[in-house]
């Protein structure tokens, strides 16, 4: 593997854990695809350092297993701030 991966594995990692982030965030952040994020923190970094692998994986499946509740909380969001529009009265 190449050393500029490994690095790059380590960091999203330590991002990951440090800020709590969600795949979708940390992809954004390092201008990488969610696939290379997942393939970085399962497969690579348990290669590399298979504590911080585990430290990681355990905050992206806690961010999983709400992610049903995020969801929730950005439409109902979305329709709080809609403006309804105003009834005519004849």
């Amino acid at each position: 593997m190449k050393t500029y991966i490994e690095e790059r594995a380590v960091e999203v990692a330590n991002f990951i854990i440090s800020s709590n982030a969600t795949v979708r965030e940390t992809a954004k952040k390092f201008g990488i695809s969610k696939s290379t994020v997942h393939k970085d923190v399962t497969e690579r970094l348990t290669k590399i350092n298979p504590n911080l692998a585990g430290e990681a994986r355990r905050v992206l499946e806690f961010n999983k297993s709400e992610r049903h509740l995020r969801g929730g909380m950005a439409t109902k969001e979305k329709y709080l701030h809609q403006h309804t529009p105003s009834v005519q009265k004849m």
